[in-house]
């Protein structure tokens, strides 16, 4: 990681907006999910707009059909035990029809966003439509 450190930067807002989300979400009641991008000439990794997302279906709408994007969620759901659970992820949107060049620049900076907003798990979504299953696959597993 000390590459990638050197390399993709976060401005201190951006640090201090990551942290607040986070600790802000952790009781929420409902779906929250913010859109992070990478600025090709600088590399710095930033908040795409201040929309925070309650439905995401909306969410699915707004993101990009050919460019990726990093999407931290924090999605309350009661689990079958009857617990309330707030999974904090991320979610790496990396639509099929992206370029080559943008697929290098997000892969070597995932890592980085994952550590940087201390998510618990990270999901690859490939389409918008994957988020109406997203709640399957928290609940039940998906990938690490």
């Amino acid at each position: 990681m000390a590459s990638e450190s050197r390399l993709y930067t976060f401005s201190p807002e951006t640090q201090t907006a990551l942290r607040k989300f986070r600790l802000g979400t952790s009781r929420a009641k409902d779906p929250q999910a913010v859109v992070y991008q990478i600025n090709k000439e600088t590399l710095e990794i930033a908040i795409v707009d201040d929309e925070v997302y309650k439905d995401l279906n909306t969410l699915g709408e707004d993101l990009p059909g050919h460019s990726p994007r990093y999407v931290l969620l924090s999605y309350p759901m009661t689990l079958p035990s009857g617990r309330l659970s707030v999974p904090y992820v991320m979610i790496y949107y990396m639509p099929v029809t992206c370029n080559a060049e943008l697929r290098m620049l997000y892969a070597g900076a995932k890592e980085l966003m994952r550590s940087t907003s201390e998510v618990g798990k990270v999901i690859e979504v490939s389409d918008p439509e994957e988020l109406e299953n997203i709640e399957e696959i928290l609940g039940g597993g998906g990938e690490d």
